[in-house]
């Protein structure tokens, strides 16, 4: 294991920390990991465990992040870890998010050298994606330092749920982000994800207003989520904030706990993009 010592936890009694990198704020027994299963605690301090092992790496065109809107037409070296810090039913990468894959260590320095020497592929930087890149953050933040001085770009494909201070701090690093809105509602982050709607709510509405380009993406499943009145209030939702937000409405295909699922209809996506283009000037379908 690389001993990298984790930023946002507190101490507590008994060799016991609190990570308080993101809003489910875990209480840590000593030997024992966070909900994400990355962030352990080794004799009272919290370290980072997935720093720099990278489970995927691939050169995607940057419309497969998806960003539509964020230098169209250009590639992006794209790099993943392991585990995640919700526990979506439907998580359509879960045997990076949820299981243990096999990993190779890259140094932050090796990952720039790598997206450096790929500018004359069209690699415009580094996208931080496959699982969720934010419980990774001091990788995720000292190879966004160093691309930044190589000036390549930062892209963040992420569920937003973190807490805003080490957010803010993170953010003037990054040049893009999608953001997974995976409802409008808390019933559905809670019994679906394991999580609060509200956080990330806050997550794109800092983002956004920081001036970082934000692209938000819904992925669709029948009987959950895919009801106009959600829609148009999500929609309008990220309308209050800016109705230049595009929104990327996913189609869903049955994965992991909820096989027994049907595929999203065409007909539903085709009502609920004419429902959130009422309020914003660009909406995706994807997957279709």
């Amino acid at each position: 294991m690389n001993e990298i010592k984790a930023q946002y936890y507190n101490k507590l009694e008994n060799n016991t920390v609190r990570c308080v990198l993101c809003p489910h704020n875990c209480r840590i027994r000593n030997g024992e990991w966070g909900i994400c299963s990355v962030r352990r605690n080794i004799d009272g301090d919290l370290y980072a465990e997935s720093y720099g092992q990278i489970s995927s790496i691939a050169l995607d065109p940057i419309e497969k992040k998806p960003l539509y809107h964020f230098h169209p037409g250009s590639y992006i070296l794209s790099v993943g870890s392991y585990g995640c810090n919700l526990r979506c039913l439907f998580c359509q990468n879960y045997s990076i998010s949820m299981e243990a894959p096999n990993t190779v260590y890259i140094s932050p320095e090796n990952l720039i050298y790598k997206a450096f020497e790929l500018k004359k592929s069209d690699n415009i930087g580094l996208a931080y994606t496959y699982n969720e890149p934010l419980i990774n953050y001091e990788y995720v933040l000292d190879c966004c330092k160093l691309a930044k001085a190589k000036n390549l770009k930062n892209i963040l494909v992420t569920n937003g749920y973190i807490r805003e201070e080490p957010f803010k701090e993170i953010l003037p690093y990054i040049d893009a982000m999608n953001i997974d809105l995976k409802s409008f509602y808390n019933d559905f982050y809670r019994k679906i994800c394991g999580g609060k709607s509200d956080f990330v709510k806050n997550t794109i509405y800092t983002a956004a207003t920081s001036g970082c380009h934000v692209e938000i993406t819904t992925l669709i499943i029948p009987g959950l989520n895919d009801t106009e009145k959600e829609m148009e209030e999500l929609s309008s939702w990220i309308a209050d904030i800016s109705s230049d937000i595009p929104l990327h409405l996913s189609r869903f295909f049955p994965r992991y706990k909820l096989t027994d699922k049907e595929f999203t209809p065409r007909a539903t996506l085709d009502k609920l993009a004419q429902i959130a283009g009422k309020h914003l000037k660009y909406v995706h379908l994807g997957n279709v």
